[in-house]
């Protein structure tokens, strides 16, 4: 069997400045809201850990919880998780986690986000696979849904002027 890469990067472009994208990563409400996960009430604070119920239909009996690691303004938020730890039967607590980063760069009046998770290598073998490529996957969904989400924003705070 062929292992899977030990990480994986996705870039989107998206038409908001630097700082809307930056309060969509690091406000955790606002995280919470593009997310799916209920974080009403809490803060990303660099070494703290972080916690929500998931409210993203069919995985709302999983519990997100992340490790901020380094939150250096407008340029870098990273966290680290148990990636697709979604099988109430399973304690991830013992495992390794990954690491999640989100990276801004100003480009032509937009902000390019990039977003890579790295450390699958050292995933149990028996969840690598399925971890990779649902991470993989799912964050090309909810980079869709923070660009919904940003749109959304601009709307309402278009809305608010008036």
């Amino acid at each position: 069997m062929k292992p899977v890469p030990n990480s994986f990067e996705r870039k989107i472009m998206l038409k908001a400045t630097r700082s809307h994208v930056w309060r969509a990563l690091v406000d955790a409400e606002a995280f919470g809201q593009w997310f799916g996960v209920a974080l009403e009430d809490r803060r990303f604070i660099a070494g703290e850990w972080t916690q929500g119920q998931v409210t993203y239909p069919g995985y709302e009996h999983v519990l997100w919880n992340v490790l901020v690691e380094r939150v250096e303004p407008q340029q870098l938020f990273s966290f680290r998780w148990h990636p697709y730890a979604v099988n109430p039967k399973i304690d991830y607590s013992q495992e390794p986690t990954t690491l999640v980063k989100f990276e801004l760069e100003d480009f032509n009046g937009e902000t390019l986000l990039k977003v890579s998770e790295s450390g699958f290598a050292h995933i149990p073998d028996v969840r690598q696979k399925e971890a990779y490529h649902m991470d993989s996957r799912g964050w090309e969904e909810q980079l869709s849904r923070l660009e919904n989400y940003l749109v959304e924003s601009a709307k309402a705070r278009e809305r608010d002027k008036d």
